[in-house]
C-alpha cells in the first residue's frame, strides 16, 4: 500500500533580498531550484496547476513518492516568496485511477453485456457433477472459454485484471492542505471548476457506475498578513455570477495543441482578478505553455513563470510576448 510521503521538519529559510531581480520573465528550470533565487515576499498571487500523477508524458515514469515530494517542496518554498496577506491558488484534480496492490480486486457481474450465454448456475451444476474437473475441462464441456468460467465463478478475469493492481480514487485536497499548513499557509477558500465531461479520457464510462471526470478543484491558501480587500475588482454582476460562487462553469481547452494539460484562460482570468491587486506580481511555478503569464500580462499584472521543459518555456515566452 502506498504511504503518504512523510512531511519534512520545519526549516528556517533565510530572507534574501535581491534588488537586481526583474519580473515579467519566464525562467527555465526546476521550480525547486529556481524559487530559492526569487526575492523574499515578492509574490501577491501564485496560481498553478501541477502534474496530477495521472500518466501524462512528463510524469509517466514518476513514482507516487516522487510526485508527492515535488508538490510538497514547491508548496514549502512559497512561505518565503509570498507577500504577507498573499495567496497561493492550486488547481488540481483527484487521482482517479490510483493503483493499489493491497486493494481487493473489484468484482462485477455485468448482466447486460455477456458475450457467452453460459451462466454461473450452469457452471456450478457442472462442477457438482464433476468436482475434480479443472477449469479448462469445464470450459470444454460447456463450449466456452476458460476465461468465461473464471469470470462467472469469481467475477474476475483470467487475463489482465487478475494481474494488474486494482485502482482507487485518491483525494489530493487533503495532501495539499497538509503540506501547505506545514509551510504556514492556511486554506482560505476553495472553488470547483466544472468543465466538459472527459468522455474520451475516462476509463469507466462504458462499463461502470463511476462518474466521468468533469470537475477539478482550486484550493486557495493564505499567507498570514494584511490582505488588500477591494470590492471594485469585479463588477456587481461579476460578483453574483462567479466571484461569490463556489462552482465555476468554464469550458475546457478544446484543442491542447500547445500543451497536453492546458487549462483555459478564463480560469486564470478569474483567479488573477479575484486574488491579486492591480499591478501585483503573479507567479506560476509550473507555467507550461504560459496561460497564467499571458493572462497576467493582459490584466496589467507583473508576472513570473517557471518551466522545466525548454520547449514549453519558449512557447510560454512567445505566448506572453516576452522579448
Amino acid at each position: 500500500m502506498h504511504e503518504i510521503y512523510p512531511l519534512p521538519q520545519a526549516v528556517a529559510v533565510p530572507k534574501v533580498y535581491k534588488p537586481e531581480f526583474s519580473f515579467n520573465r519566464i525562467l527555465t528550470g526546476d521550480a525547486r531550484d529556481v524559487m530559492p533565487q526569487l526575492p523574499s515576499n515578492c509574490v501577491d498571487l501564485s496560481f498553478w496547476s501541477p502534474p496530477y500523477f495521472v500518466g501524462k508524458s512528463y510524469e509517466k515514469d514518476w513514482s507516487f513518492d516522487e510526485w508527492q515530494s515535488l508538490i510538497k517542496e514547491v508548496i514549502s518554498l512559497h512561505s518565503r516568496v509570498l507577500k504577507p496577506g498573499g495567496f497561493m491558488a492550486v488547481n488540481i484534480g483527484d487521482i482517479l485511477c490510483f493503483p493499489d496492490d493491497s486493494m481487493p480486486r473489484f468484482q462485477a457481474d455485468n448482466v447486460r453485456r455477456k458475450k457467452s450465454p453460459v451462466t454461473r448456475e450452469q457452471i456450478i451444476k457442472l462442477k457438482q457433477q464433476y468436482p475434480n474437473a479443472r477449469r479448462v475441462e469445464l470450459a470444454k464441456m460447456l463450449g466456452c472459454s476458460e476465461q468465461t468460467v473464471q469470470r462467472r465463478l469469481e467475477h474476475n478475469n483470467v487475463r489482465g485484471g487478475k494481474q494488474i493492481a486494482s485502482t482507487r480514487v485518491k483525494l489530493t485536497g487533503c495532501l495539499v492542505e497538509e503540506w501547505a499548513l506545514h509551510a504556514g499557509l492556511y486554506l482560505y477558500d476553495q472553488r470547483i471548476w466544472h468543465k466538459d465531461p472527459c468522455w474520451a479520457n475516462c476509463r469507466w464510462h462504458s462499463n461502470s457506475y463511476r462518474a466521468v471526470d468533469e470537475f477539478e478543484h482550486i484550493y486557495v491558501f493564505w499567507q498570514p498578513g494584511i490582505t488588500e480587500y477591494d470590492r471594485q475588482r469585479l463588477s456587481g454582476s461579476e460578483w453574483s455570477e462567479w466571484g461569490s460562487r463556489g462552482v465555476w462553469q468554464i469550458r475546457s481547452v478544446q484543442r491542447n495543441d500547445r500543451h497536453e494539460a492546458e487549462f483555459p484562460e478564463e480560469l486564470a482570468r478569474r483567479v488573477i482578478r479575484l486574488f491579486s491587486p492591480a499591478k501585483g506580481v503573479v507567479l506560476d511555478p509550473f507555467v507550461g505553455s504560459g496561460t497564467t503569464t499571458a493572462v497576467a500580462r493582459q490584466l496589467g499584472r507583473r508576472w513570473l513563470g517557471i518551466e522545466l521543459d525548454d520547449r514549453y518555456a519558449e512557447e510560454a515566452r512567445m505566448r506572453t510576448n516576452v522579448t
